[in-house]
């Protein structure tokens, strides 16, 4: 069993930066596939960003440039650092941990970018 408790996001007025974290609990952290989703009033869930056990990334093509995901094995957190932020990123951040059928999320943290 995985617990996930993102923090770090709030209101940012646009080209601000915002670094969220997700601690997750319990053991075994490094070998899940870890990932950054976003969920905006209205629309479906989406990838942000994703980092393997191996430390392979990708990102949605929307932040590309602008996002870096990355993860701390030691101290067992997940980062997300967002830069140039722009209105259309604003969500509820979700953290997900993924092995094979093993699949759990966080709470969310919302990220407000406005003026």
């Amino acid at each position: 069993q995985v617990q996930l408790v993102e923090s770090g996001g709030g209101l940012v007025q646009p080209g601000g930066s915002l670094r969220l974290s997700c601690v997750a609990s319990g053991s075994f952290f490094s070998i899940y596939t870890m990932g950054w989703y976003r969920q905006a009033p209205g629309k479906q869930r989406e990838l942000v960003a994703r980092i393997t056990s191996s430390g392979s990334t990708n990102y949605a093509d929307s932040v590309k440039g602008r996002f870096t995901i990355s993860r701390d094995v030691a101290k067992n957190t997940l980062y997300l650092q967002m830069n140039s932020l722009k209105p259309e990123d604003t969500a509820v951040y979700l953290c997900n941990a993924a092995y094979y059928t093993y699949d759990y999320w966080g709470k969310g943290t919302l990220v407000t970018v406005s003026s």
